[in-house]
């Protein structure tokens, strides 16, 4: 049989429909890495892992390997984070986004916590596993907070633009895409599917967002 040997990137592995079953392994922030069992994933989840980067998923014979970077998930949060920093920023000189940013910091308490709770869990390494609960609750409702800034940066926009100066405008409406960006590439990653067409590509996403992209 010949040996079949691909390697792609991503930030995390999905579980849905038929799967194949894969070595699971972690690296920590030391580069070293640790077999942690075995998944099963889609043929799809492991196509949509070529579009972004974070994990290295090789394939040699029927074995697939997947090495995941814990990073990625951090990075994503942060960009939330400062998303809404950025609108509580604009709000100290346009009081009509006062109420959106009072909306932001609440969300931005939320997913702090959120973040706080994967990286306690995580340690120094996380496994790929979507389905181990010590993993998902924790990056659901980072999705879920990041979603929400999407959200209040949005009715933000459209709610108080026309009292914004128009660089004020253009931060916001900048940022925005690239919130939504981050938000289309972890839900893509999550369902295993294409992200689709983005405003910006995920790492001029974290760049305007002000998060270094993750090694």
């Amino acid at each position: 049989m010949r040996n079949l040997v691909e390697t792609i990137k991503a930030p995390f592995l999905a579980l849905a429909g038929p799967a194949r079953l894969v070595n699971v392994e972690t690296v920590d922030n030391r580069g070293r890495r640790r077999f942690c069992g075995q998944a099963l994933v889609t043929g799809a989840a492991l196509a949509t892992l070529g579009a972004t980067q974070g994990c290295t998923v090789s394939t040699s014979g029927n074995v697939t390997t997947a090495t995941l970077n814990v990073a990625k998930v951090v990075a994503y949060g942060q960009a939330g984070l400062n998303m809404l920093g950025t609108l509580t920023t604009l709000a100290a000189a346009f009081p009509a986004l006062t109420t959106y940013a009072t909306a932001g910091a609440a969300i931005e308490t939320t997913l702090s916590a959120a973040l706080t709770a994967f990286e306690t869990a995580a340690g120094s390494s996380v496994s790929v596993s979507y389905d181990d609960t010590s993993y998902k609750t924790a990056i659901d409702s980072i999705l879920a907070d990041l979603q929400q800034a999407d959200t209040v940066a949005a009715n933000a926009l459209s709610g108080a633009g026309s009292a914004l100066s128009d660089s004020a405008k253009s931060t916001l409406s900048t940022g925005l895409s690239a919130i939504r960006t981050v938000v289309s590439v972890f839900q893509a990653a999550l369902a295993g599917t294409s992200a689709g067409q983005l405003a910006m590509s995920e790492a001029q996403a974290l760049r305007t967002l002000h998060v270094a992209q993750p090694r």
